[in-house]
């Protein structure tokens, strides 16, 4: 190390009052098993090298898992009354009273290891409680949150009923059936469309964001700042993963501050071996998490959750790249906000936007969500659908709400749900996190359908006791979540019958349709057809006016063709809710020949 560098981490240190060694290990300029061995000398307490001298089983299963992750500590040996135990960290009186009520007055011995060893150790003695408790935590705690049984028995009754009895009804009465069921059909486009466009107008002035000015950013302290703990869920992605490395390594934190988990499935060698030749930073630490179903995202990032440190806690996809400042104004708008603000959602875009006709679709579809109606949900106080990425907690509150349901395949929809009908609020910041949009077909049908098949988990899930939810959040917010999380499966899924009855009044004429078609329910369809359609290309259009990306309003008008792989997309996730609903289709990352812009 030069004096260079010894000078930069002083300065550092100066400025975040940090341990010296938690900040040369943060800036890669020592390695994590030379530094805890200097450690060892200056406190006087022999080193031990876990992998080579493993701690007794026995004895590390007779503490509580948490209480060791948290204290960064474990018993190695117990000789007669005596225990071995080591540390990451100095003892203290703290220390020596934590092991006190967990061992008993005997006598401690000390050694220092790694932290890491410490984990790996716990990791491995703890392996089943930690798949048992990342994959049914909820279910155990409370099953009717998790999304593990589909159907309660109620709603299978529910269904089954309704399916037998709409049957036996088309075959007694057929055209008054199919008359109700198309004003059904139209009555559901006109609350969709209402619903958005109404929200969206809401969303629409700046106000509406929580916003954070540079001067707010500024006028934080190094020293004052939380230890801020970062999820990065990868799998199959040993193309990308460096990306992602350098991308938070531009976060405006302090480094000694940040705690950044990449997290592992345990059967993706490649992707192990890839984040290894990456050499990342001491402040980055890799989290294997143990291979079995469900193999989701949400168990992961559940495994992820008993290593965190932080005070607060967000999640990045592995081809994301924040603002640079975002981790600062998540803190300004927790500690300015109540006390029970349990999240807030930074937006999402994409940087390949002009790659081809979908990638602009999505980037109108996304700038819309983020940049109009997610906000419009946050200034009426109403549900908030969370995005799979960018979402910043209260780690505190994370894991009082159950943390994540890994049987639900839109865990972020959930939780945000969740989170407001156990009394939180989430809200929004005025930040993005620029990603990688799809650019193929088949790849994009694949991540819909699992988000559509998730809003439709979703939505069974809270809609168990109706009359719950009601009492929990109120009617308004009822009917809102209902409008948005349910409304949209059953809005997607209507759009191709309704082209296609569309296109036979164009080649037919009239008469082939009349019947199915009384005068209010027709021109309720031509509303929906027309008034719906142009409404919906104009929310599209709107979408680009808060970025300035005016190159796509045109691609707006194409909003009617998009909705058709909507469709599409909803379709197959029908299906694979009743035949595969635990599945979680991947998305194949790296795809694009747009490089992230600096």
């Amino acid at each position: 190390m030069s004096d260079k560098d010894l000078a930069r981490a002083l300065a550092l240190q100066r400025r975040t009052c940090d341990p010296l060694g938690g900040i040369l290990l943060a800036l890669g300029l020592v390695r994590r098993y030379d530094l805890y061995h200097t450690l060892s000398e200056l406190w006087e307490l022999p080193f031990v090298d876990l992998s080579r001298e493993p701690a007794d089983r026995v004895l590390l299963q007779s503490l509580p898992m948490e209480l060791m992750i948290r204290e960064r500590f474990v018993p190695v040996t117990k000789a007669g009354a005596q225990v071995t135990v080591a540390v990451a960290r100095r003892p203290d009186a703290a220390l020596e009273e934590t092991l006190r009520q967990a061992l008993g007055d005997v006598p401690v011995t000390y050694r220092v290891t790694t932290d890491w060893d410490i984990d790996h150790a716990i990791r491995q003695t703890f392996r089943q409680e930690l798949i048992d408790g990342a994959t049914y935590g909820l279910f155990f705690r409370n099953p009717e949150d998790s999304a593990h049984s589909v159907f309660t028995r109620s709603q299978f009754a529910v269904l089954v009923g309704a399916v037998v009895a709409a049957l036996g009804a088309l075959y007694v009465a057929p055209l008054p059936v199919l008359i109700v069921l198309n004003l059904f059909i139209s009555l559901a486009f006109l609350v969709s469309i209402v619903f958005k466009v109404a929200v969206s107008f809401v969303g629409a002035a700046p106000e509406r964001w929580e916003t954070i000015t540079a001067d707010d950013v500024t006028r934080l302290e190094d020293h004052d700042l939380p230890l801020y703990t970062v999820l990065v869920p990868v799998y199959h992605e040993a193309s990308v993963v460096q990306q992602v490395l350098r991308n938070l390594s531009r976060l405006d934190y302090p480094k000694s501050k940040l705690e950044i988990l990449i997290l592992l499935e345990e059967d993706d060698v490649d992707t192990i071996a890839a984040a290894k030749a990456a050499q990342p930073p001491g402040n980055v630490r890799f989290v294997i998490v143990p291979d079995q179903v469900p193999k989701t995202k949400p168990k992961a990032l559940n495994v992820g959750l008993y290593f965190a440190r932080g005070e607060y806690l967000v999640i990045y996809d592995v081809e994301d790249r924040p603002d640079p400042d975002q981790l600062k104004k998540s803190v300004v708008a927790f500690r300015d906000g109540p006390a029970n603000l349990a999240c807030v959602q930074a937006a999402l875009n994409y940087y390949n936007a002009n790659e081809n006709l979908l990638t602009r679709m999505f980037t109108l579809e996304y700038s819309y969500w983020f940049d109009y109606l997610l906000p419009g949900l946050h200034k009426l106080a109403l549900p908030i659908p969370l995005g799979g990425t960018s979402n910043h907690f209260r780690t505190e509150i994370l894991r009082r709400l159950g943390a994540w349901d890994p049987f639900n395949v839109t865990e972020d929809a959930d939780l945000g749900a969740r989170a407001s009908a156990r009394g939180y609020s989430v809200g929004m910041i005025n930040s993005t996190t620029y990603e990688e949009a799809n650019t193929h077909v088949g790849n994009w049908i694949r991540q819909r359908s699992r988000w559509i098949k998730g809003f439709m988990q979703t939505t069974l899930v809270f809609l168990r006791k109706p009359a719950v939810l009601v009492r929990q959040i109120g009617l308004i917010p009822t009917l809102s979540f209902l409008a948005l999380v349910a409304g949209t499966p059953v809005t997607f899924l209507m759009t191709v019958p309704m082209w296609a009855l569309y296109v036979t009044w164009l080649v037919r004429g009239t008469n082939a349709l009349n019947p199915l078609f009384p005068p209010a329910i027709l021109y309720l369809s031509l509303f929906n057809f027309l008034v719906g359609n142009m409404l919906a290309t104009y929310l599209g259009m709107l979408a680009v006016f808060r970025r300035r990306q005016y190159g796509l309003i045109f691609w707006a008008l194409a909003t009617p063709v998009y909705c058709v792989l909507h469709s599409i997309a909803a379709s197959k996730a029908v299906w694979q809710l009743f035949t595969r609903p635990f599945y979680w289709e991947k998305t194949t990352h790296g795809l694009s020949r747009v490089r992230a812009p600096r």
